[in-house]
């Protein structure tokens, strides 16, 4: 008898949040891509979410065409684990920029919800070493003739819902897999005349090469 496990997943096995999670960006991006119209997709969201195993999981995504790195649906094992914690109380609830400017970076706690105000200014958001207090949190912006930067690492689970008249929501990069675990960012709110723009980048690191966090 061989030990041999099957490459795909039995379909009797029960899956887990990650997988739930995978199936689920998989789908906002389809919606993204033209494939899925919203009653579809809030249809299948509300599957996935209700899964319990492979088998339920796998329709949801049969007909989408498979992501680069492996076929929809299917558990992937290469995201490294999030290093971060959630928990706690958030460090500050809101900053305000009016003809002046904000900074948030380093260690920090974000809230569930934090508020992000520029008018005739500008503010920074730097998630890269932040704890979450939730592990979904929302950052709400608004943006009048000023501008937000908010970066977040790679592996988070980005959702940028804001709108712009005049004025531009701006995600130029892909937070790549979602890491089991990793916290949710909801980016929404207003902008005119001005600007909220999301970057990806690798967490801060000393000249060791140790990440920050890892040392704190």
């Amino acid at each position: 008898m061989s030990d041999e496990r099957p490459e795909k997943p039995l379909p009797e096995l029960r899956a887990s949040d990650a997988d739930r999670d995978r199936v689920v960006e998989r789908l906002r991006d389809a919606v993204a891509e033209g494939r899925l119209d919203m009653e579809e997709f809030e249809e299948r969201l509300e599957a996935a979410y209700k899964s319990r195993t492979y088998a339920e999981l796998e329709p949801l995504t049969r007909d989408l065409p498979a992501p680069a790195g492996g076929p929809a649906g299917r558990p992937s094992t290469a995201a490294e684990p999030w290093t971060g914690r959630i928990g706690g109380a958030g460090s500050s609830t809101a900053a305000v920029a009016v003809m002046s400017g904000f900074q948030r970076k380093g260690r920090w706690t974000v809230p569930a919800r934090f508020d992000a105000v520029a008018f005739w200014g500008g503010g920074q958001l730097d998630l890269r070493e932040a704890d979450f207090a939730q592990r979904e949190v929302v950052i709400n912006c608004v943006a009048i003739m000023g501008g937000i930067e908010i970066t977040v690492p790679p592996g988070v689970e980005l959702d940028v819902r804001g709108f712009g008249f005049m004025g531009a929501f701006d995600q130029r990069d892909n937070p790549g897999p979602f890491e089991p675990g990793a916290p949710r960012v909801v980016v929404t709110g207003f902008a005119f005349w001005g600007g909220v723009e999301i970057k990806v980048k690798q967490r801060k690191r000393p000249p060791g090469g140790h990440s920050l966090r890892k040392e704190l």
